[in-house]
């Protein structure tokens, strides 16, 4: 499959980046991480080792254990988000070995820095909210993300059990869809197959035997299998519910575009199909956007994926800026709570034949 976008409408986003360019020149800034970010980065790593040290040596009673639980799903949710991902997308540090470091530190969670890249970098960040392209909204057949896909009779009650699909996500993805990935050599079902580097082979199965190692043997010969058994699955749904919910808030909510790639209809330039398939969300919310890593702006994300987060809410104020004299449409949820009403909204009408 391919998807085209028109390219006669790139005024946008040349007045844009000109003027994103022109604050970094002019304020002698480095578009990547700084100094906080690298206090934050080692403040979320020391909790995670502290939290992971406490549950498997030093077991607390059981209720104090499952709120700690609830706790590391979080924080390696939290590593994600601001580690890993601008790692990812080279924007962490102006050190390329940094980068790809703490891109890396996916495969710490259980995941594959090489095949995220591809995935989020590639497919998603320059395909984004396009069917058959976009494998981040692809959750077919078991619900029904927009209107483009296949109603089957159990979506009307996908804004019931988005909660389980959700919450078992980081499973799927660590124990299924890496594998499957590498077997099949496809990252995702319309891409065409490619040969792993020889590196990665290393790299995938050195990081797996080392995740099964420190989350599955050590605290089953520690604990238990039945404690263990009880903690792992209260993490992997924490974890996998919160890395979903954020993501789907960007992308699946009330207001947002979506495409076809196999359909006629109308193209955009590059740049004002980012600002038109994304929302953002909370972006007042100083405590939100430190967790987040940035990603309740995910429309300037979207529009730099190199820019590191630290910079999004000054970049901001330019993308509202420049959409509001192009007369683009800039969409934002005030708060996070209205964000999730509208994501689960419009699960329930997806659910639902269009009314004729």
């Amino acid at each position: 499959m391919t998807y085209s976008f028109d390219k006669t409408q790139s005024q946008f986003f040349s007045v844009l980046r000109k003027r994103v360019d022109d604050y970094f020149t002019e304020n002698k800034i480095h578009p990547t991480g700084n100094k906080m970010l690298l206090i934050k980065s080692a403040l979320l790593l020391f909790t995670a080792v502290t939290l992971y040290g406490t549950l498997v040596f030093f077991t607390p009673v059981a209720w104090v254990a499952i709120v700690l639980c609830v706790l590391l799903g979080l924080n390696l949710a939290l590593i994600g988000f601001n580690v890993m991902h601008d790692g990812g997308h080279q924007s962490f540090s102006r050190h390329r070995w940094v980068n790809i470091l703490a891109a890396h530190f996916l495969n710490a969670l259980g995941g594959n820095a090489y095949f995220w890249q591809v995935k989020h970098n590639v497919n998603h960040h320059t395909f984004t909210n396009v069917e058959g392209m976009d494998s981040d909204i692809d959750v077919k057949p078991f619900m029904r993300m927009h209107d483009g896909q296949p109603l089957r009779s159990y979506h009307r009650l996908q804004h019931i059990y988005w909660i389980f699909l959700y919450g078992i996500s980081y499973l799927a993805w660590v124990f299924y869809e890496d594998f499957q990935k590498y077997f099949d050599g496809r990252i995702s079902p319309n891409s065409p197959r490619k040969r792993l580097p020889v590196g990665q082979h290393v790299i995938f199965w050195a990081t797996k035997v080392l995740y099964v190692l420190f989350y599955i043997a050590f605290p089953i010969f520690w604990l238990g299998w039945l404690p263990w058994l009880i903690g792992f699955l209260v993490i992997t749904f924490v974890c996998g519910a919160g890395i979903s919910i954020v993501f789907q808030l960007a992308h699946v909510v009330k207001g947002t575009q979506f495409f076809s790639a196999g359909a006629e209809g109308q193209r955009y330039d590059w740049a004002v199909h980012q600002v038109r398939s994304t929302a953002n969300f909370a972006t007042g919310n100083r405590f939100l956007y430190w967790i987040l890593g940035g990603l309740n702006f995910q429309v300037e994300h979207h529009l730099f994926p190199r820019i590191s987060h630290v910079h999004y809410p000054v970049i901001a104020g330019y993308v509202r800026q420049t959409c509001l004299e192009y007369g683009i449409a800039y969409q934002e949820y005030k708060t996070m709570w209205s964000a999730f009403v509208s994501h689960i909204t419009h699960l329930y009408s997806l659910g639902r034949p269009a009314v004729q």
